[in-house]
Formats: C-alpha cells, sequence, structure tokens
C-alpha cells in the first residue's frame, strides 16, 4: 500500500482553522521503501505572540516525535515514541517551536520496533531510546535543518537504519484497518472479523499485538473522525442530519452519536458545529 502524495484532510483536527492559521503545518510522504507502513511525516513550525492551545483526536497510529519548544539555540529538543491516545490530545503552544513527526498506518509500527506488542505503547509517550535504544543523537539530527527536505531525507535515514523487518501479521493488521476505515458496511468488530477470516479472540490478538487498540475501538474512532469532518462542514454544507448520520454510521440511534461524540470532544456535535471550540 502505497500513496502519490500524502493527504490533504484535517480529520481528527478540532479547529483547524484556528490551528493552521498560526502554525506551518505541511505532511511529506516518506521514501518509496517505507511507505507501506507510513502515513505521512508531518512537520509544524511556530512562531507565537500569544500562546494557541491545539486540540486532536488521535488516529489509531502511532507516532515519533521530534519536537524542539524554544529558539534554535537555546531551545529544549527531544525525541518520542507516541502510543495511539485514547482520548482528546490538549497541547498548548507558546512562542516559538518545532515538530517533526512519523505517523505510521495503523499496524505499521511494529516492523520498526517488533521487541514488543504495540499496545505496550497505547495511551504513553515515552522516550524514543524506551522503543530505539540507540537513538542518542536523532532529535539534532532531525531538527536542525531548516529546509523541509533535509528534514524528510534524515527522518528516512533515521528509519531505513531500523527496518522494516518482514511481518506479514502487521500487513494483515494494516489491510484490515484499511478496511474498517474506507469500508462503511463494515459497523462492528464482528463484521470486521467475518471479513478478515480469524475468530473474534484472533483478531483481538493480532490488534493488540499489531496495531496496539482493539477493532472496535477502531471503528468508533473512525466514526468519530467523520462525525467531527461533518460537524466542521457545516458552516458551508448546512447543518448534518444527526439521526441520518448517526444510522449512515451504525449508531443505532442519534443519542448513542451525541454520547460519543461529546465524550471525545467535550461537547455536543451540535455545539460544535455552530463554532468550533472545545471546554
Amino acid at each position: 500500500m502505497s500513496a502519490s502524495a500524502p493527504r490533504r484532510d484535517t480529520r481528527g483536527i478540532v479547529d483547524p482553522a484556528g490551528l493552521l492559521s498560526r502554525v506551518r503545518f505541511r505532511r511529506h510522504l516518506p521514501a518509496p521503501e517505507l511507505r507501506a507502513h507510513l502515513e505521512h511525516y508531518w512537520l509544524i513550525d511556530w512562531d507565537l505572540p500569544e500562546p494557541y492551545t491545539s486540540h486532536v483526536v488521535p488516529h489509531p497510529s502511532v507516532n515519533v516525535v521530534f519536537q524542539r519548544y524554544g529558539p534554535p539555540a537555546t531551545g529544549h529538543a527531544s525525541a518520542e515514541v507516541a502510543g495511539i491516545g485514547l482520548g482528546l490530545f490538549t497541547h498548548e503552544l507558546t512562542g516559538t517551536g518545532r515538530v517533526c513527526g512519523i505517523q505510521f498506518r495503523p499496524g505499521g509500527f511494529r516492523p520498526f520496533a517488533p521487541a514488543r506488542p504495540v499496545s505496550t505503547w497505547t495511551g504513553r509517550r515515552v522516550p524514543l531510546t524506551d522503543a530505539f535504544p540507540d537513538a542518542t543523537d536523532s532529535p539534532a539530527a532531525v531538527l536542525t535543518p531548516d529546509e523541509d527536505h533535509a528534514r524528510v531525507a534524515a527522518l528516512d535515514a533515521f528509519l531505513l537504519a531500523r527496518g522494516p523487518a518482514p511481518d506479514p501479521a502487521a500487513d494483515h493488521a494494516m489491510e484490515l484497518v484499511e478496511l474498517a476505515r474506507s469500508d462503511r458496511t463494515i459497523r462492528r468488530a464482528a463484521q470486521l472479523a467475518a471479513a478478515s477470516g480469524l475468530s473474534a479472540r484472533s483478531l483481538q490478538r493480532l490488534f493488540a499485538d499489531r496495531v496496539g487498540v482493539g477493532p472496535k475501538w477502531v471503528i468508533l474512532r473512525y466514526r468519530i473522525h467523520e462525525a467531527l469532518e461533518r460537524a466542521e462542514a457545516a458552516g458551508t454544507t448546512g447543518t448534518p442530519d444527526w439521526a441520518a448520520l448517526a444510522a449512515e454510521l451504525g449508531y443505532s440511534d442519534q443519542a448513542h452519536l451525541v454520547r460519543d461524540f461529546t465524550t471525545t470532544i467535550g461537547v455536543p456535535p451540535t455545539a460544535y458545529a455552530r463554532g468550533p471550540s472545545v471546554p
């Protein structure tokens, strides 16, 4: 699985207009040898006169994040593995800074760090050396260049030095997550198990080992991303028919959609559609 260009949507970002008006955000494709396992690289630079708090509903993906907060000469640089975030990710940006991230496809991280199940990292942000003990000088190599192409080359070099190792189970997991993402008729874990040819228990084990969360969680997260995108578009396309959307996404009724959206985002979908915000 590969792509000719990185995706351009803002799916998962709460109030994308607010974020993109304050930071320089770009996506880049990795080297061809890596594209089967990665969504893309993402680069952010900012220089803010006042703090801004961003909110993201995470994808079911592991990220490797190289970050510097503060100016190049004196800022603090670090690198970490960000496991799948189970809740809304909220982060305050201040002053100047830079982030260079690697977003793996769901299931794509394990071939680079095969020692532990991907569920080891779920809900956690840990130093990069926890997963890659030899990666002691990586932050500077990635964060120092000002040109995007040089940062992308440094990210390519980091990953190509570490894999990917052949992993048919990871390949299968990536295929199944893509099916859950793209096939709107897959609304329940049992349907995904039937499509996979695996028992429900085997599917659960595969997802824990290679994706990091269960299939039910993945399907629900993609539902919330879709509902968030529909609410975000309400200003130009009109307020969605929430009852119809709930049925389209496989909810038993509108109340269940409203509950999941509110639990994840912090406000009901109708309130978000009136003006993106979170508490």
